[in-house]
């Protein structure tokens, strides 16, 4: 019989090792910590429909304090007066300038030569030195004819009061019976006729006087309707001499020197170098906001002035605006026609106001909802959202103060109630 090794054989006491206990029992309590911890995370992370990178998006904290809308833009320098100059009538132009000389208000920068409007002109002077020798011929010839019909009148008063005369003895004589009463008859005969003659005298006199009267005032309106014609031709004869409207600067030439143009053609722009504007481009967005006498700010050459909106175009070119700016007080004297300058006007300004960042998620949403972030998941709110600036937005409903929110992004979203942003 072989024997074994049992004899050999020794029961070991194994002993219990405490800190691989305790570091288990720690483990453990570690583990349904971070289950405690973290567990709702992991189960809205694992309820998001989608998941996007942090690295596409932005963020913004919602912020309440004060609220500046207005709007920033550059701007050029333009004259506030510019005036065009047109030819008033056709012919053969000689310049008396040249583009970028000083003018004075009234000098003469362009010469029309036109034959023809100073022929008219000679003319209907002519014209009215005859109508003028026609009213006076006229008051003459009235003084005459009023004078002849005075006489006339005159003459018939004194026959009228010599009948009243013979009548008047032929009475008495036939009371005294030296005359037979036919003669009385005759007396009385010549003294109707001498009254009746002595009537249409006065009527005709006064007749022919108004006659006279209107013969006159016609041949006077005549006249006076001929100077205003031969005024209104010395005018066209005296704007041939083109002159300068205001104090400035010839702009641009728009005709070489001794061409031949037609009535209202383009001759040569001056600008107004004392009254200058800054002009600039505004979003359509912002244009309802603007309002003509609104303050704002121009800045160049490291200097600031002070300005106010004088002119807002009501035209949309290409999604913009037109607005003008002028100098709230003396026209800086450094600047040029066409100088870039940066522009700032304050449309609101307000504070304790609920705001947060602008972005993309006005635009895509707008204004309707917005992405706020909690835990890693980005959750769809919806939101009201009020007035805008170039780099905030106020936010009226649906959020609160300290909401951290995508606020560009959002389109990889996909309309997705949740969605879970990884690192």
């Amino acid at each position: 019989m072989i024997r074994d090794t049992s004899a050999q054989d020794r029961l070991v006491e194994v002993k219990p090792n405490r800190k691989r206990r305790a570091l288990w029992i720690g483990s453990g309590v570690a583990v349904l910590a971070l289950l405690a911890l973290f567990g709702p995370r992991i189960g809205r992370l694992f309820s998001a429909e989608a998941s996007v990178s942090s690295s596409r998006l932005a963020f913004a904290t919602v912020e309440r304090g004060p609220f500046v809308r207005d709007i920033a833009a550059e701007g050029k320098v333009v004259a506030a007066v510019s005036p065009t100059l047109y030819a008033t009538y056709g012919g053969a132009v000689t310049l008396k300038v040249h583009a970028g000389d000083a003018v004075k208000k009234g000098q003469v920068l362009a010469v029309v030569d036109s034959p023809e409007l100073t022929n008219k002109l000679a003319q209907e002077e002519s014209a009215a030195d005859a109508m003028q020798v026609d009213y006076l011929r006229a008051q003459i010839d009235a003084r005459k004819t009023r004078g002849e019909l005075q006489k006339a009148y005159d003459n018939a008063q004194i026959d009228e009061q010599g009948a009243q005369r013979d009548l008047a003895r032929y009475q008495k004589a036939f009371a005294q019976g030296a005359v037979p009463s036919m003669n009385v008859d005759r007396a009385k005969d010549e003294l109707e006729k001498a009254r009746i003659t002595q009537e249409h005298a006065k009527a005709d006199l006064s007749t022919n006087t108004d006659s006279l009267n209107f013969d006159i005032q016609s041949k006077k309106l005549a006249h006076d309707r001929q100077l205003l014609l031969v005024k209104d031709l010395q005018r066209q004869v005296d704007d041939l001499n083109v002159k300068s409207p205001v104090d400035g600067q010839v702009g641009q030439l728009f005709i070489a020197e001794r061409a031949t143009v037609a009535k209202d053609a383009q001759l040569l722009s001056v600008i107004d170098l004392s009254a200058l504007e800054v002009e600039m481009k505004v979003p359509e967005s912002f244009a309802r906001d603007l309002g003509i006498g609104m303050t704002g700010e121009i800045s160049g050459n490291g200097n600031i002035w002070k300005g106010l909106v004088s002119a807002i175009s009501p035209e949309v070119v290409n999604g913009e605006v037109a607005a003008r700016l002028r100098f709230d007080g003396a026209t800086p004297k450094q600047l040029r026609q066409n100088q870039r300058l940066s522009v700032r006007i304050l449309l609101d300004k307000r504070d304790n106001v609920l705001t947060v960042q602008r972005g993309s998620f006005v635009d895509e949403s707008g204004g309707s909802y917005a992405y706020v972030v909690r835990d890693g998941v980005a959750e769809k709110h919806p939101i009201r959202v009020g007035a805008s600036s170039i780099d905030k937005v106020e936010i009226l409903d649906g959020l609160k103060e300290g909401d951290n929110i995508v606020i560009s992004g959002t389109d990889s979203f996909k309309g997705a109630q949740r969605v879970a942003i990884s690192n």
